[in-house]
């Protein structure tokens, strides 16, 4: 059975990077290096494995340095989304939304990822089984996610809880839950639109007022991630992944 990847991917690259500094400092986050690879090249190859042949990055943070790293890629072809004041997560993909679904290709779903997202994949290409596991009759965005207590650099509350059908619900203030968002995830184009009006959400909005959205009509799901994910946020992290990638080079010769 062919499987029907996303030619198109959202790639989120304008953040600040505050908890990583004095390393984001002089550089964006997802210019930072891990066993001597970016996170940005890393995630665009993966895109680029999975069938990916364009990818919309927003910049905001050292754009210029953004844009001149990327002039250097062949694939996937990429366009650029600059953003004068910070979008955040959602706005961000929601002001590239034109780029992403072209109005002579109609609305299909597309790939978004986080450009500082690290991961190691399991069996199977996670990129490729969200594609497997999307639903257009019943989703509006589907998620990977990691169980928490494997998650290296990881010490949050968890994101989500994920019944035996894969549907996703948010943490309430009050608990702890077993997944973690990996930053990677398929949204469908509808996710971004007003409900009683039809149009594009404006501004800066984070992607979790959308995913409280779906989730209220069941159409928020998520897969378990099965390779490995790295979760880096400070320089203590970005320490002890490169201290991971030190013990799984012989294992993982492109990574």
């Amino acid at each position: 059975m062919s499987i029907a990847v996303p030619k198109r991917a959202m790639v989120l690259a304008a953040g600040l990077g505050l908890r990583l500094r004095p390393i984001t400092t002089l550089k964006p986050k997802p210019l930072v290096e891990v066993g001597g690879q970016t996170l940005l090249d890393r995630a665009l190859d993966r895109l680029d494995e999975a069938g990916v042949e364009t990818a919309v990055v927003n910049t905001h943070y050292y754009a210029e340095m953004v844009a001149k790293r990327l002039a250097q890629r062949r694939r996937p072809r990429i366009i650029l989304s600059p953003e004068t004041d910070l979008l955040e997560t959602g706005g961000g993909i929601a002001h590239a939304l034109d780029k992403l679904n072209p109005p002579d290709e109609g609305d299909r779903p597309f790939y978004a990822i986080n450009g500082d997202s690290f991961w190691l994949n399991g069996p199977s290409d996670v990129l490729k089984r969200l594609a497997a596991g999307w639903d257009d009759a019943r989703m509006d965005a589907l998620l990977a996610v990691y169980a928490t207590p494997h998650a290296l650099g990881y010490d949050g509350m968890g994101d989500f809880m994920m019944d035996e059908l894969g549907r996703l619900r948010r943490r309430r203030e009050d608990e702890v839950v077993p997944f973690a968002f990996i930053g990677l995830q398929i949204l469908h184009p509808r996710l971004f639109r007003n409900s009683q009006t039809g149009e594009i959400e404006a501004g800066a909005f984070s992607l979790n007022r959308l995913y409280d959205r779906a989730a209220g009509t069941e159409r928020l799901w998520g897969i378990a991630h099965d390779g490995e994910w790295f979760h880096i946020s400070t320089p203590e992290d970005l320490r002890d992944a490169e201290a991971q990638l030190g013990t799984r080079y012989s294992f993982y010769p492109r990574i």
